[in-house]
Order: structure tokens, then sequence, then C-alpha cells
């Protein structure tokens, strides 16, 4: 898997315990690569697909460039899952997201005139997108996405983590510890300040 001996890439393997999870990501708060759950109740398979919520925060756009770096490394299919909101920030974060995406597939494209003229044999692919309209809201986006996993067949769930915790968050638990405990795939989760997110590519 793509995140096994991956430098850019924290694995955490546990339990599905809600205790033993908030434990990790309460210690991963501070942490600059992403980074990805699997516990004992997931199935991990090769990524051919992979889910990217999309709600109204404005850190939602980070995980443009984590998606596009797995979808060019295992050749993924992006599903864009944008909340069904009443204003316009999700389908801006969106389109900020897709103008990323567009923007690597023309950096591709130049790389495979160069290759070809010089004979390279490796070949580069384009990567394969689209967007879907969510059932529910920013508010119920990662809880829907979590429970989704037979209506879209992805491998991978990307998240943002919380950026804070509200008192809600410590009496019941932030929604990305209740969405790894639901997924029946692995959750990978990125954090949301722009001066912790690192990749190397």
């Amino acid at each position: 898997m793509i995140w096994d001996n991956n430098e850019d890439i924290r694995l955490i393997e546990c339990a599905n315990n809600s205790r033993t999870i908030q434990q990790h990501l309460n210690d991963c708060r501070e942490e600059r690569r992403p980074y990805v759950f699997v516990t004992n109740t997931m199935t991990v398979k090769p990524l051919r697909r992979l889910l990217v919520p999309v709600s109204m925060l404005e850190e939602e756009t980070y995980k443009a460039e984590i998606c596009t770096y797995l979808a060019r490394k295992t050749g993924a299919h992006i599903i864009l899952l944008q909340a069904n909101d009443y204003g316009s920030h999700a389908r801006q974060n969106v389109n900020r997201i897709v103008t990323h995406i567009k923007a690597v597939n023309e950096r591709l494209q130049k790389s495979d005139v160069r290759d070809q003229m010089s004979e390279v044999s490796d070949q580069k692919s384009e990567i394969t997108y689209e967007v879907c309209m969510a059932r529910k809201d920013s508010f119920s986006l990662i809880r829907e996405a979590s429970e989704r996993q037979r209506d879209f067949q992805h491998d991978l769930l990307i998240l943002t983590a919380s950026r804070d915790y509200g008192l809600d968050d410590i009496l019941f638990g932030p929604p990305e510890r209740k969405a790894i405990q639901r997924a029946l795939v692995p959750v990978m989760l990125v954090n949301p300040r722009e001066d912790l997110f690192s990749l190397c590519d």
C-alpha cells in the first residue's frame, strides 16, 4: 500500500475503539504529514477510488494536493463529494480543487510530450475525477461520506481534521473519530492549518 514505508504519510493501525482512536487523534494534532487510520474492522484494498468530501470550510482545499498526489502514484479516480449547502462556499472549494487537478494534468501532458520526444517509455496518465452532490449539508457531510462506501465503492476516505475541539467534540467525540469508527475502508486525515500541512512529491 502507498502508505507503507512512506515517510510522507503517517500510518496508524489500531483497534476500532473510541478511546484508542481519540488518543491517536490527540497525538496527531500537530502532525505535518497526512495520517491514515486503518482499524481492525476496515478492508484494505489497492487504491482505485478516493472519496474526498468537500464542505464550506476554507481548509477543505488543502486536500487537493494529497488527493492528486495519491491519484498520480496509484492511478486512482477522485470523487469530490460536494456538500449540499445553501451558500456557495462548498462549490467554490470544489472548483479550487478541480483547478488544482487540471493544473496537475496540464503538467503531466507536457511531461508526456517531452518523454515521447526523448523516447522515454514511462507513460503518465491524466488524473480522472468527478464531482458528486451530497445529500447532506456541510455539518453532516463527514457522517454521510463515512456511511456511503457501498454507493461510491471507494477505497480511501480523505477528511480534514477538526481545527479545534468544541464542547460537543469533547463530550461526544469529533466527527472524524466517528467517521473512522463507521468507515469500512481506511481514513486519511489532513490537519486544517496550512502551516502544519506538508507533502513531498
